[in-house]
């Protein structure tokens, strides 16, 4: 345990443990050991000085080299008169450079020899940060956290023998990963449940028309067994654009007693509504800001499905409660409608579910702090061709739009931006809508800061041939008829994005086009993105393009996590830390 006073010193490192100080790696390392032989890197001699000679250009000292027997010339440009006087008044000195025609250019004076010198460059002075390593970095104090080997290469690193080499090294991979999904281990809460939930789930699957695929049936087991237990159940359901979350959803409210659903907007809690009306036998009440009900509804109702308008209600005590495309509501309010339906310190099991998959490692790492179910399976199989397309093949893009209009299909254009920017080189959606408008009827207009775009994504829904919008389209809204969607700009996208975008096409089984229209046509990316339709492959993809976001605080949503543990290539590490952490338990 680093003390108090020491974590102060150690503050502007975020250090809060051993292992955050012993992955403070050195910046490199001056290695001073007096070798018998001459090496082709830079080395430190013992050098007796023979003669110095002076001219306008440089300055020539003849010296000896002791340890290897050698006479070279040590070649100074601006010589300073205190390193004269370094030659004249000390005959026999150490000195480090690299030998090269039997010459040393600009050799550096050492005063300590035969060691290595650990250089770190970090926010504290190395004055402060060297003493507390070395009193916190010991082969016994590393062996209490980590494996044997690993402990001692780590202790290597900062207290060598010989130079280590840090690039691509398994223990501070090792080291990196173990740490943090350690401290993720203790941020995992537990709390006691209302109450258990036991109830046979066989009549509910009869009455559907359908087939649940095996990887839902498997996600409605996994909750089965969370629900029947005194503690509360905690699980994220994660499942690709058309899994069927829904119906796992659904199967939920029928085991529970009394549940709560709630959804980022009233088109997807409008959505669920329906088909929870159609599945479930008992009484289920819609909560938004625009439905009706009563105090009665709330007490009475085997299901509630709503929006943030359910944090604004006197909720009754529920059971369990289910948050959907769990990423569009902060923290407190996820917390908040937990808190609003518990009793005493008891509280309801309490589910997520996202559309956006991740990848195998993001999730062995957040199975640490809470349980994970992945629906990786979809009811049918999709049929949708994507192209990366530029203004040269806008004319068979014009093509496909018309042919599917005549079909009585639908298609959406998604634009970057609302308004016209210096900074972008494609239209507007501002810019755009007079061209679609004058070719085109029954065009409809909608982007995320129009008070009216359910209303308008609805009247699109039923009546519209195009619609032009922005990325507000990419979660919620089911369109039966959509078939097309081109995304102008998809280069400046994430391909999350881009998969959810392209997830709104042909969710009934007809054939779907999607086109990621760019001024990068080679864009290896967007290549790469065309090639499949699996939302977890494009989750490794994104991974590999632009690295994860920090899952520990959420602070930081893209960009590089880890300094050593590399997320894409380096799951066997992360498998060996996790087995290892299990077997200290």
């Amino acid at each position: 345990m680093i003390s108090k006073e020491d974590l102060t010193k150690l503050s502007k490192l975020h250090i809060t443990n051993i292992l955050d100080l012993s992955l403070v790696v050195p910046k490199r390392y001056e290695n001073n050991i007096i070798l018998n032989y001459v090496t082709n890197n830079e080395q430190t001699f013992q050098a007796k000085i023979l003669s110095t000679t002076q001219n306008p250009k440089f300055t020539k000292v003849k010296a000896h080299l002791i340890n290897v027997d050698l006479i070279v010339d040590l070649i100074y440009f601006n010589i300073k008169p205190w390193q004269i006087k370094q030659f004249s008044t000390n005959p026999t000195i150490y000195i480090k450079g690299v030998i090269k025609n039997h010459q040393i250019v600009q050799p550096k004076v050492v005063t300590v020899v035969n060691q290595i010198n650990v250089i770190y460059k970090t926010a504290i002075n190395s004055k402060t940060l060297k003493p507390l390593i070395k009193k916190y970095i010991t082969i016994e104090s590393l062996q209490k956290e980590l494996p044997k080997n690993i402990a001692q290469e780590i202790y290597n690193i900062h207290f060598p023998t010989k130079i280590p080499n840090l690039e691509d090294n398994y223990a501070l991979k090792f080291t990196e990963i173990y740490n943090h999904i350690k401290k993720l281990q203790t941020k995992k809460r537990i709390y006691p449940a209302i109450k258990k939930i036991k109830k046979e789930i066989t009549p509910f699957f009869n009455r559907l028309p359908f087939k649940l695929t095996n990887a839902q049936l498997n996600a409605i087991e996994e909750i089965q067994k969370d629900l029947d237990s005194s503690v509360q159940a905690r699980r994220v359901i994660i499942g690709d654009v058309g899994s069927g979350k829904t119906i796992v959803m659904l199967a939920s409210a029928y085991m529970a007693n009394k549940s709560i659903i709630m959804c980022p907007t009233s088109i997807l809690a409008n959505q669920i509504y329906e088909e929870a009306c159609k599945y479930l036998d008992e009484k289920v009440t819609l909560v938004t800001q625009k439905s009706k009900f009563s105090e009665e509804d709330l007490n009475n109702s085997k299901l509630l499905v709503g929006t943030h308008a359910l944090l604004y209600q006197n909720l009754p005590q529920v059971d369990l409660v289910m948050v959907d495309e769990q990423h569009r509501f902060g923290t407190m309010q996820r917390e908040q409608i937990a808190r609003m339906t518990s009793e005493n310190k008891k509280l309801p099991h309490f589910l997520q579910f996202s559309a956006t998959p991740i990848p195998r490692t993001q999730a062995l790492i957040l199975s640490n702090f809470v349980n994970i179910t992945l629906i990786k399976e979809l009811p049918f199989k999709k049929d949708i061709d994507t192209f990366v397309i530029d203004k040269s093949d806008f004319r068979d893009l014009m093509i496909r739009i018309k042919t599917e209009i005549s079909n009585n299909n639908q298609v959406i254009i998604v634009y970057p931006l609302v308004e016209e920017s210096k900074n972008f080189n494609h239209k507007s959606l501002e810019e755009a809508q007079d061209f679609w408008f004058k070719n085109f009827e029954k065009v409809y207009i909608t982007h995320g800061k129009d008070k009216n775009k359910e209303k308008v994504l609805e009247e699109f829904k039923n009546y519209g041939n195009i619609l032009l919008t922005t990325t507000v389209i990419e979660v919620g809204i089911s369109l039966p008829r959509l078939t097309t969607i081109v995304i102008v700009g998809a280069e400046r996208m994430g391909l999350a994005t881009l998969h959810q975008l392209r997830g709104r096409v042909a969710r009934y089984g007809q054939k779907g086009y999607c086109y990621l229209y760019t001024n990068d046509k080679k864009n290896r990316r967007l290549q790469e993105f065309a090639k499949t339709l699996d939302g977890f492959k494009i989750a490794e993809l994104d991974l590999m393009f632009r690295k994860s976001g920090d899952l520990l605080d959420g602070s930081i949503q893209s960009g590089k996590s880890f300094e050593f543990f590399d997320e894409v290539n380096n799951i066997h590490i992360l498998e060996n830390a996790k087995e290892f952490l299990r077997s200290q338990v």
